[in-house]
C-alpha cells in the first residue's frame, strides 16, 4: 500500500471519531437539557416552600429581638442587685430556725437530754 490510501484512511477514520464524539456531545447535551427542565420544575415548589418559612422566621426575628434587646437591657440592673445580695445579707442578723413543741411531734434530742426519755 502507497502513502496516500494511507493517508485516505487516516483522514476518514479522524472525520468518523470526530462525528461520533459530536454526536455523544449532542446526546449529553440533550439529556442535560432535559435533567435542567425537571430539576426546575421540582424545585419551584420547594423554592417557594423555603421562601415561606424564611418568611415566617423573619417575622419571628424581629419579635425575638425586641424581647432579647429587653432582657439585656435588664441585665446590668438585675447584676447589681444580685452583688449587693451578700452584703445584705452580712449585714443581717442570722436566724434561729423555728421548731414547733407541740407534744405529740417528733423532735431530735440534743446532748443534755436523755436519749431514752426524752427530758434533761
Amino acid at each position: 500500500m502507497g502513502t496516500v490510501p494511507l493517508v485516505i484512511l487516516t483522514v476518514v477514520e479522524i472525520v468518523a471519531l470526530v462525528v461520533v464524539l459530536a454526536l455523544f456531545v449532542i446526546l449529553i447535551t440533550r439529556r442535560l437539557n432535559s435533567l435542567a427542565n425537571s430539576i426546575s420544575e421540582v424545585s419551584g415548589g420547594i423554592i417557594g416552600a423555603i421562601q415561606g418559612d424564611v418568611f415566617l422566621v423573619g417575622a419571628g426575628a424581629a419579635i425575638l429581638n425586641r424581647k432579647l434587646n429587653a432582657i439585656a437591657n435588664a441585665l446590668p440592673a438585675i447584676a447589681e442587685k444580685a452583688e449587693s445580695l451578700p452584703a445584705k445579707q452580712t449585714h443581717a442578723a442570722p436566724q434561729q430556725p423555728q421548731v414547733q413543741t407541740s407534744g405529740t411531734e417528733w423532735r431530735p434530742t440534743t446532748a443534755a437530754q436523755d436519749p431514752a426519755i426524752g427530758r434533761n
